[in-house]
């Protein structure tokens, strides 16, 4: 086979595996479209959490009512945090697949008033943040299994204690790998910063 024609056949096959990468596209619309949704539903749950929370005031209730009714816009408020962590999740992963597959997206290098959590320059990038929501929405969710539960034993209380403890200590030691990696990365700044300030 002449070499020009393998040639031919080595840029198109190529070419043909590195535009496969577009296939992403799907899954960048996709769980844009999930986290809009989810957007939706939280914000209706939040206005008809309003309507509820009108009642409050009423002096028709009594108190009996009007604790549970405290007690179920509280449970509904952490439900619908719940559920903007979770499309804050969907949106991160969206465009941080679009960046690291297809393009950088310039209005979020370019612009200051753009958060440091949408610039994704790795896959590590990417884990990091999807690992810091979903610990987010973990912590809710235990705090509103909190709500509902119920105290009946001390051994349940020490289920409590430690639920928070292991939450404490996620949360500690996210946010020392945190701190080590900026720290880690300024040192090796430095010396690439040393070398030029020499030549």
């Amino acid at each position: 086979m002449p070499e020009s024609k393998m040639k031919f056949i080595e840029a198109f096959f190529e070419g043909t595996l590195w535009n496969s990468r577009f296939v992403i596209l799907s899954a960048v619309i996709g769980s844009l479209i999930a986290g809009f949704v989810i957007f939706y539903m939280a914000t209706v749950d939040v206005y008809f959490l309003f309507q509820h929370a009108v009642h409050y005031a009423d002096a028709s209730l009594s108190d009996e009512a009007r604790k549970a009714l405290h007690d179920s816009t509280v449970s509904h408020i952490v439900e619908v945090v719940d559920g903007y962590l979770l499309a804050t999740v969907m949106l991160i992963f969206s465009l941080g697949l679009y960046e690291l597959f297809i393009s950088d997206i310039d209005q979020a290098h370019g612009s200051k008033a753009s958060s440091k959590i949408l610039v994704i320059n790795n896959l590590d990038d990417l884990k990091g943040r999807l690992a810091k929501v979903i610990l987010m929405i973990m912590i809710v969710t235990l705090f509103e299994e909190a709500l509902h539960m119920k105290l009946e034993t001390p051994l349940d209380l020490v289920y409590l204690g430690a639920s928070i403890l292991l939450i404490a200590l996620a949360l500690y030691f996210s946010h020392a790998a945190e701190h080590g990696i900026s720290q880690g990365t300024a040192e090796h700044d430095e010396p690439e910063a040393s070398e030029e300030h020499g030549h």
